[in-house]
């Protein structure tokens, strides 16, 4: 029950208490008639019932983003946020793809578990969303704009499949949500004004934010672009020249869509609603660069994930708990009061925001299903087409590559003058060995098993070596099991004895 005692200052003279005392019951019932149909509702929405925004670029890695150490970006507004929040190192989306994550993000469920493999499928109705949940039971205004949010399915597949959507009412998102509109990075911010102009006031809201920046093809004003020579490479890509432009196009579109979030928390301060409100800022898996989107390495879905509370999340805090992309529809369930759906797979972090007790999870799980809406093709590569699995500990992570015979393809920048320099070297010997063996030994390795404390950058792949059996025997037992529970289509791996 809501506490009025520090939300209300009554007045307290003399005067007014003898008026107060004369007052007969039928006024005094008239007064707190008006204050519970006036007052409550307001502080409701405040104390009980937090605003929510989640803002979401796409293709983002960990990390990009200044307040992580990156020195390639410059992002002032989610620095501020992270400052005033609390920021996390290890968040992992449950795809490295974009359509799967996505559905992960809305349903609190793995993309498995909510039948989102296939890359332009639409969700089904029957999978429960975020948004539907906190209208129906807590009687928030929901809304969804920006960019494509990507989960009413594709609408470039031509007339039959439009046709089979249309008859069998695929496309649910309408009246999922009260507000929908999408649109191009530079409207978010009229959008989010038509949708806040809209909000009755005495409802709390939710609403989904997408941005297209950083996605490939990357065209940013050269005003947001580091100077190439001077940015900093993981150990996971060769120092070419075509490398740096390319990191050097991608960080400007993390420059600028800092910028749109900047604008977003601006108008949120300007009608007084900063305080009460829950901001999230996440990447829907990570950059298109290769080692990147779609692989089942960190970079493909270890994101930026920050998250703005005041008075409820303590300014300055820093987590590297394991935390999954199906971790965020339970968390803001919770914070909102409502009890998560019993079919998600997710956990809830809200103890971990509020700086209770928190039991974090040993592993997270990533699934990689094929990208785009081409067919099969025997020529492709890994980027239209793979499938695999993915578990990871705060240390180690397990690969399950269960179509191997695909050679690696980066995902939407194969064509990109970093790509086709690293194939040049490649072919000309002058490519690292160990960095020509990462990228382009075909078949692929089945199974590959990193320690990410001696190897972040994933290259030694440590399957089958006998002083690593028992955390492999582990970790492919931890996937096996997911898959079992979650009716996973894919073959179990090899179960060590």
């Amino acid at each position: 029950m809501l506490q009025l005692t520090r939300s209300i200052v009554w007045p307290h003279d003399s005067n007014r208490l003898r008026r107060s005392a004369q007052l007969g019951s039928l006024a005094k019932n008239l007064i707190w008639g008006m204050l519970i149909g006036f007052v409550l509702p307001s502080l409701a929405w405040t104390a009980e019932r937090p605003n929510m925004v989640f803002l979401l670029s796409d293709d983002h890695s960990y990390p990009f983003v200044s307040c992580y150490g990156d020195s390639n970006v410059k992002t002032p507004n989610l620095d501020r946020l992270a400052a005033d929040g609390m920021m996390f190192r290890r968040f992992f989306t449950a795809a490295p793809q974009c359509v799967l994550s996505r559905a992960a993000y809305m349903t609190g469920r793995s993309t498995l578990a909510a039948r989102m493999i296939r890359f332009s499928s639409p969700l089904p109705r029957d999978e429960i969303t975020l948004p539907e949940l906190l209208r129906s039971e807590a009687n928030y205004f929901t809304g969804i704009c920006g960019r494509s949010f990507h989960l009413d399915g594709s609408n470039r597949l031509g007339k039959f499949v439009a046709t089979v959507y249309e008859e069998n009412q695929l496309m649910t998102f309408a009246d999922r949500v009260d507000y929908l509109k999408k649109g191009s990075d530079s409207e978010v911010i009229n959008q989010v004004r038509e949708f806040l102009d809209q909000c009755p006031p005495e409802r709390p809201f939710f609403l989904w934010a997408n941005y297209s920046d950083p996605h490939h093809a990357w065209n940013a004003p050269e005003k947001y672009r580091p100077d190439p020579s001077e940015l900093r490479l993981p150990d996971h890509w060769p120092d070419l020249p075509g490398m740096r432009n390319q990191l050097a196009d991608y960080c400007a579109e993390v420059n600028r869509v800092d910028e749109r979030v900047g604008e977003v928390v601006k108008e949120l301060e300007r009608r007084n609603l900063l305080a009460t409100t829950l901001i999230v800022f996440a990447g829907d898996n990570g950059q298109a660069l290769p080692h990147g989107k779609g692989s089942l390495y960190d970079p493909g879905s270890n994101c930026p994930f920050i998250v703005h509370w005041p008075n409820i999340v303590r300014a300055g805090g820093d987590s590297s708990e394991l935390i999954s992309g199906e971790d965020l529809a339970p968390t803001l369930l919770e914070a909102a009061g409502v009890k998560p759906g019993p079919k998600m797979t997710g956990h809830s972090f809200l103890p971990l925001l509020q700086g209770t007790e928190f039991v974090g999870r040993e592993y997270i799980h990533i699934a990689r299903g094929p990208h785009g809406s081409a067919a099969v093709r025997v020529e492709a590569t890994s980027a239209p087409y793979d499938m695999g699995r993915a578990v990871r500990s705060k240390r180690y992570k397990f690969i399950y590559n269960c179509t191997p015979w695909t050679p690696y393809g980066p995902v939407d920048s194969a064509g990109g003058a970093a790509w086709k320099e690293m194939v040049s070297a490649h072919q000309a010997g002058t490519l690292s060995p160990r960095l020509s063996a990462a990228y382009f030994t075909t078949p692929r390795p089945v199974y590959e098993l990193f320690d990410l404390e001696n190897d972040p950058s994933e290259l030694t792949n440590l399957s089958g070596r006998q002083e690593y059996r028992e955390v492999e025997k582990k970790m492919r037992e931890a996937l096996a099991k997911k898959m079992i529970l979650e009716f996973d289509h894919l073959p179990l791996p090899d179960l060590l004895e």
